[in-house]
């Protein structure tokens, strides 16, 4: 098969937005051999001229109806402020399109879930851009978890802090969480979910908005997480903890020569069966001090690894690895999450939606 029988076998795509996400899905999809990149839509054109004059084919337009317009556009990536996503990713869906939309899926819970609903009506792929999750890091995380290697997940501490923009429609939670609460739904086996969560946070800079927040998460098996994010940290920390039975895994983001390292140390407790009748009375805590392995990770950008799970999902039909459904869990949590906020810290139930049960 010609080079040329090829590209003209990749669906069409069209790139909407070309701000601060925008340019990175440009290059990758221009990069990838799935899919031909035809459209860029932006309403500021000369920005998205800039972006888009490296790439002789990408055309660009300030009206979606446009790109649309093309048949041979089979699917939209949108990378536009969460508070468009709704309507944005609706006129796609409604036009027949498969969606990749960048975190958080929508501004709301509620307008999530109507987009996953608009797409499983559609038999279309609605796939959320949880980009973390597509790191060689993260998914041999998620594979020495599902596989036991770790044992029974005891707890899991995330650290995600720099001296970062502050944003001016959403708060730090809503920017940083999302990728972390994104790699535990992703991490986490099937049957160990998020139940309640409380969340603490602070504004001491008068921005008008959280930029220091602490999030507790209560999992379904009486395990723990917690998320720490930050805007005004004078240090970059990019940094999992995942404590298991067997194991603990360490993941440092900041650390391309030993991301991750699977420590064998940690707390073993006798249970009162192992003990004499005299003993019983007392449990006896071990400490197992063992070898550490730093698992060899290929280095490879995570985004190229998202743009090739959305081909497959669009290719086979099948849900992609963080589909609709995953970036609605994400929503839910953050949702409770901002309501703990509000109310100084109490326990939120992070309730099911009743998408989930069908």
């Amino acid at each position: 098969m010609s080079g040329g029988t090829r590209a003209a076998e990749r669906p069409g795509i069209a790139v909407v937005g070309a701000g601060y996400w925008g340019p990175n899905l440009v290059r990758n999809f221009m990069a990838s051999p799935d899919w031909d990149l035809r459209w860029l839509c932006d309403l500021d054109t000369e920005r998205a001229e800039k972006v888009a004059a490296p790439y002789a084919s990408v055309r660009v337009t300030g009206v979606l109806d446009e790109a649309l317009a093309d048949p041979l556009v089979r699917a939209v990536a949108i990378a536009t402020p969460a508070r468009t996503h709704r309507d944005v990713a609706l006129a796609a869906l409604r036009s027949g399109r498969h969606v990749l939309v960048e975190k958080p899926l929508a501004a709301t819970e509620a307008e999530g879930a109507e987009l996953v609903a608009e797409a499983e009506k559609r038999d279309l792929v609605l796939m959320c851009d949880h980009t973390y999750c597509y790191t060689p890091a993260a998914l041999a995380i998620r594979d020495l978890i599902h596989s036991g290697e770790l044992g029974e997940v005891h707890f899991v501490d995330s650290v995600r802090i720099n001296l970062g923009l502050i944003q001016p429609d959403v708060d730090v939670l809503w920017d940083l969480a999302p990728h972390d609460l994104s790699i535990l739904d992703f991490i986490l086996p099937p049957n160990l979910k998020p139940v309640a969560v409380a969340a603490t946070g602070a504004d001491p800079i008068g921005a008008g908005r959280t930029c220091v927040a602490y999030l507790t998460l209560a999992l379904s098996s009486g395990a723990i997480a917690h998320g720490h994010v930050n805007w005004l940290s004078p240090t970059k920390v990019r940094t999992t903890i995942v404590g298991g039975s067997k194991r603990t895994l360490v993941w440092d983001d900041l650390n391309p020569a030993q991301r991750v390292s699977v420590f064998d140390r940690g707390v073993d407790l006798a249970t009162p069966d192992e003990l004499g009748a005299d003993q019983r009375h007392a449990a006896l805590v071990s400490y197992r001090i063992g070898d550490m392995v730093a698992p060899a990770l290929m280095e490879r950008e995570a985004l190229a690894a998202a743009v090739e799970e959305f081909a497959r999902a669009v290719r086979t039909g099948t849900p992609a690895a963080t589909d609709g459904r995953a970036g609605l869990r994400v929503l839910r949590i953050l949702e409770a999450a901002s309501r703990s906020l509000a109310e100084n810290g109490a326990l939120v139930a992070v309730g099911d939606d009743a998408l989930e049960g069908e």
